[in-house]
C-alpha cells in the first residue's frame, strides 16, 4: 500500500504555500523572537510539521513517524557521529596542554583577532570542508578559535559564515556530483558555473568578515591581508573548478589561501593589534620558545586528521572500507511506501557505513593522537565520556532537526514551497537560489538540497528558455548561504563554541548575514541568465545511466598501506621528540 505525494493540498497553491511555511516560520520566530533553545525549537516543528502532513497533507500518521525516525537515525549517524570525533580529538589536544602550545605559535604568527579569525575560520575551514564537510570544519575552527580566547558567540557565527564560500565543494565535491547525477549535467560545466559565481563571493568575504568582527574602519585598517587572504582563495577556487572539476577547489583554494596568508605575514603586520573590547591586550611572552619538536607533538592532532580525511575521502579507500564494513537496509514500512508527483516510489534506504564515514577517521585520528599528546588511553576514555556528555542537548537537537527534514521532504512540504518559486516565470533566475538556500536551511547540507531540487531546477529553467546550467549552479551556490542559519549548523556549531542552549543567539547572529548574501547571489544568478551570458558554459547533457562495474579494491589496499606507513612515521617522528622545557631566550 502506498501514499502518494500531494503538492496543492487545498487545491490553491497560495493557501496551500502559507500552510507549508508555517513550520519554518515557527522556527525563524522561535529563535528569533521567542529565543528558545535550540533542541525546544527542533522537537516542537517537528511536532506541528507532523500535524501538518497528517491533517493537512492526508500522510498516514505510521508513515509520518518512520519518516522521522528514519531522520533522527540520520541525525545520530553519521552526522552526530562526526560532530562528536571532531570535538573529542580537540579537547584530547586541551586536556593534554599542547593546545596552549598551539595559541603561542598563532600569537606568534599574530595576535590579531582579525587575522587569526581569517586564517582558521576561512583558510582551514575551507580546507577541512572539501576533505571531510558535514559539519567538521564548524565543529574543528569553532572550537580552536573559543581555545584561543575569542568570544564564543563570535567564534561560533564567524566560523558558519566562514563556511558559507567553501560549502559547494565540500567533502571532495559531493554536492556537484550529486547535481549532476540527479539533472543529467556533466559535473564538470556545474562545477565551472558555481566556480564562476562563488568565487566573486570569496574576494569579498574576509573583508566581510573582518567587518562584523571589528567594524568597517578596523577592517580597512587589515586591507592587504585581507586581499592576500581573499584573492589567493578565490584564483585558486575559480581555477580549480573550471579546469580540474568539483573534488579539490577548497583543499587548493584553502592550502593556498592559509600558505599565502602566513607568507605575507612574515613582511607586513597591522600598525595595532586588535583584541576584543573586554578582552585583555595581547600578551606574547617572547621569553618562551618551543621546540619544533615540541610544535609537531602539538599539532599532530590535527596533522593526524588532516592525513586521515584526505585518504578518506579517496573513492578507492571508501570502496575498500565499505566492502568490509558497511550495512544497509530498507527502512521497514517506509521503503517505497510513499509516491513522488512523477509516478517513483521513493527508495528509504539506511546506510551504516561505520569504517568508511567522516566519523570514523577522526575516531582513529584521536586514537592514535592519545599517546602522541602524552595522555594514556585511560585519560583518553574519561575526555570521550565527558565529551559525550557535553554534546548530549546538541545531539538532541540534530536529530530533532533531521527528522523535521525528513518529515517535510517525504509529506511534500518542500515541494509545495518550490513549487511557488516556480512560478515565477522570467524572474524564475532570481529565485532559483532560493530553493538551493531553501532546501539546505531545512536539511543542514547542500548535497541533500540539490538532490531535492536539481531536476526540478532543471525543467523549469528549460521551460522559461534559460540554460538549466544556470539554474542548477544557483541550487548549489544559493544553497551555502542556506548553512550558516541551518538549525542543523547551529547545534554543531553551539556544540563546539561551547554555546549549548544559545542557539538562538547564534541564529539571530547570523540570520541578517543570510539574507544579504542570498540576495546577492540572487542578483548574480539573473544577471548570468539574461545579462552575462558568456560566463555559461557549454555542454551536452549526460545521455542514458553509466553501466555499474565491479571496483577494483586493489588501489584501495594500496592507499590503506600508504596511510598506515604515513601515520606510523608521523608517530616516530612525534614520539622520537625529547620533551624539553621552555628555553628562556637569552638576556640582553
Amino acid at each position: 500500500m502506498t501514499w502518494k505525494q500531494v503538492i496543492d493540498p487545498f487545491g490553491n497553491l497560495p493557501l496551500s504555500v502559507v500552510v507549508a511555511a508555517l513550520p519554518i516560520l515557527f522556527i525563524f520566530w522561535a529563535l528569533i523572537i521567542r529565543k528558545m533553545k535550540g533542541y525546544q525549537a527542533a522537537l516542537i516543528a517537528t511536532a506541528l510539521a507532523m500535524i501538518i502532513a497528517t491533517a493537512i497533507y492526508g500522510m498516514p500518521l505510521k508513515l509520518a513517524l518512520l519518516s522521522a525516525t528514519h531522520g533522527a537515525l540520520y541525525g545520530l549517524f553519521p552526522i552526530c557521529w562526526l560532530v562528536t570525533m571532531a570535538v573529542f580529538l580537540f579537547n584530547l589536544t586541551v586536556k593534554a596542554g599542547q593546545f596552549d602550545i598551539i595559541k603561542h605559535f598563532m600569537a606568534a604568527i599574530t595576535s590579531d583577532r582579525r587575522l587569526q579569525a581569517l586564517l582558521i575560520a576561512f583558510s582551514f575551514g575551507a580546507f577541512l570542508e572539501g576533505t571531510a564537510g558535514f559539519g567538521a570544519p564548524v565543529a574543528i575552527t569553532a572550537a580552536m578559535l573559543v581555545g584561543l580566547g575569542f568570544n564564543p558567540l563570535y567564534a561560533s557565527g564567524i566560523c558558519l559564515i566562514a563556511n558559507t564560500a567553501p560549502v559547494a565543494f565540500g567533502s571532495i565535491g559531493i554536492p556537484i556530483t550529486v547535481a549532476s547525477q540527479v539533472s543529467g549535467i556533466p559535473e564538470l560545466p556545474i562545477s565551472q558555473m558555481v566556480g564562476r559565481t562563488l568565487p566573486i563571493l570569496s574576494v569579498i568575504l574576509p573583508f566581510y568578515l573582518v567587518t562584523i568582527i571589528a567594524g568597517f574602519r578596523k577592517a580597512q585598517e587589515v586591507m592587504p591581508a585581507v586581499l592576500v587572504s581573499g584573492v589567493s582563495f578565490a584564483f585558486l577556487q575559480w581555477f580549480s573548478s573550471n579546469y580540474l572539476g568539483p573534488a579539490l577547489p577548497d583543499v587548493i583554494a584553502g592550502l593556498g589561501s592559509i600558505i599565502s596568508l602566513m607568507t605575507f605575514l612574515r613582511f607586513w603586520k597591522p600598525k595595532t593589534i586588535w583584541r576584543f573590547a573586554n578582552e585583555p591586550a595581547a600578551s606574547f611572552d617572547s621569553s618562551i620558545h618551543y621546540t619544533g619538536g615540541q610544535l609537531l607533538r602539538a599539532w599532530s592532532p590535527f596533522l593526524i586528521l588532516t592525513i586521515m580525511v584526505i585518504f578518506w575521502g579517496l573513492q578507492s579507500i571508501k570502496e575498500v572500507l565499505n566492502a568490509h564494513g558497511q550495512f544497509q537496509f530498507e527502512f521497514p514500512g517506509l521503503h517505497n511506501a510513499i509516491q513522488g508527483q512523477d509516478g517513483t516510489l521513493l527508495t528509504k534506504v539506511f546506510k551504516f557505513n561505520y569504517l568508511s564515514a567522516a566519523g570514523t577517521a577522526l575516531l582513529i585520528a584521536s586514537l592514535v593522537a592519545i599517546p602522541l599528546v602524552g595522555l594514556t588511553y585511560r585519560q583518553g576514555l574519561q575526555v570521550f565520556g565527558a565529551t559525550l556528555y557535553q554534546l548530549r542537548f546538541p545531539t538532541l537537537t540534530v536529530a530533532s532537526v533531521l527528522a523535521f527534514a525528513y518529515i517535510v521532504n517525504d509529506s511534500g512540504i518542500t515541494l509545495t514551497l518550490a513549487e511557488s518559486l516556480a512560478q515565477t516565470g522570467v524572474l524564475f533566475p532570481f529565485f532559483a537560489p532560493v530553493l538551493g538556500w531553501l532546501g539546505v536551511f531545512i536539511t543542514g547540507s547542500d548535497t541533500s538540497a540539490n538532490a531535492l531540487f536539481s531536476k526540478l531546477q532543471y525543467a523549469t529553467a528549460e521551460s522559461i528558455g534559460v540554460p538549466p546550467v544556470v539554474s542548477v549552479g544557483a541550487n548549489v551556490s544559493g544553497g551555502v548561504v542556506g548553512k550558516m542559519i541551518s538549525p542543523q549548523s547551529i547545534a554543531v556549531a553551539a556544540a563546539a563554541g561551547d554555546l549549548v542552549g544559545k542557539e538562538s543567539s547564534l541564529f539571530r547572529f547570523t540570520v541578517k548575514h543570510s539574507f544579504i548574501m542570498l540576495g546577492f547571489i540572487c542578483l548574480i544568478t539573473l544577471g548570468q541568465a539574461y545579462v552575462f551570458q558568456w560566463v555559461i558554459p557549454t555542454y551536452e547533457k549526460v545521455a542514458g545511466t553509466k553501466a555499474t562495474s565491479v571496483p577494483d579494491l586493489s588501489k584501495g589496499y594500496t592507499y590503506l598501506i600508504g596511510l598506515a606507513v604515513l601515520l606510523v612515521v608521523l608517530a616516530i617522528s612525534v614520539l622520537s621528540t625529547k620533551k624539553k622545557a621552555q628555553v628562556p631566550a637569552p638576556a640582553n
